[in-house]
C-alpha cells in the first residue's frame, strides 16, 4: 500500500445538502449522504455550544443565526473565521435527540406502555404522554433509552422487561488470606481520644 492508496472503511459519511439556523441554538439540516439521508432534522447544537470553548462565539445567538453550509456538506462555517462544525458533529447530536415518532418506535420495539415508560425512565406518565405527541423529547431521555436497548442486546434484560435474576457470572479467583485482621474505621478515632 503506497501513501496515497485510499482506504474505505465502509462506514458512509454523512454530509448536508443544506442548513438553516433556527433559534434557540437549533440547525435545521437536510441529509444528503450519510446514514441519515433524506432526512429532515431539527437539531439542537447547544451541547456542543456551551461544552467547548472553540464554539463560545457562536453563544451569541446574532453569530450563530449566520451559519451557512461550507466545504461541499461537510461543515457548517459562522463568518469568514476557522469557526466550522462538523457534519459528523452534527450527525451526532441528531441522533441523541429524537422526534415523537422515533420515541413511539422505541415504546413499541420494547414493548413498553407509558406507565412503564415512565417508570423505566424516571419520568412522569404525563412527561411521556408529551414526549409521544408533540416533543421535544430531551437528550438525556433519548441517551437513557440507547441505554436501555444496548443491555437489553447485552442480555443483561430479559425479554419482557425485567431485569433477570441471574446477572452475568464473574470469574475471579481465590481471594488472598488476611494478613492482619481487619479494622474498624473507628479505631483510629478511639486511639485518637484516649491520647
Amino acid at each position: 500500500m503506497s501513501a496515497n492508496d485510499i482506504v474505505d472503511s465502509g462506514i458512509e459519511l454523512p454530509r448536508m445538502a443544506s442548513v438553516q439556523p433556527l433559534n434557540d441554538f437549533v440547525l435545521k439540516v437536510r441529509w444528503a449522504e450519510g446514514p441519515r439521508r433524506g432526512r429532515e432534522d431539527l437539531v439542537d447544537v447547544s451541547p456542543a455550544i456551551f461544552s467547548y470553548k472553540v464554539y463560545r462565539p457562536l453563544r451569541d445567538e446574532e453569530l450563530f443565526m449566520k451559519g451557512k453550509i461550507a466545504e461541499d456538506g461537510d461543515v457548517v462555517a459562522w463568518g469568514t473565521s476557522d469557526l466550522v462544525m462538523s457534519a459528523d458533529t452534527i450527525q451526532s447530536l441528531a441522533q441523541e435527540s429524537w422526534t415523537p415518532s422515533e420515541f413511539v418506535a422505541f415504546l413499541e420495539r420494547n414493548k413498553l406502555t407509558q406507565v412503564s415508560a415512565a417508570a423505566l425512565l424516571g419520568r412522569s406518565r404525563r412527561q411521556i404522554a408529551n414526549y409521544v405527541t408533540r416533543g421535544p423529547i430531551p437528550r438525556v431521555v433519548a441517551l437513557a433509552c440507547y441505554g436501555f436497548e444496548s443491555l437489553r442486546r447485552d442480555k443483561f434484560l430479559d425479554g419482557n422487561g425485567g431485569i433477570n435474576a441471574q446477572p452475568p457470572k464473574v470469574h475471579t479467583g481465590p481471594a488472598p488470606a488476611p494478613t492482619e485482621p481487619p479494622r474498624s474505621p473507628v479505631e483510629p478515632a478511639r486511639q485518637r481520644q484516649r491520647a
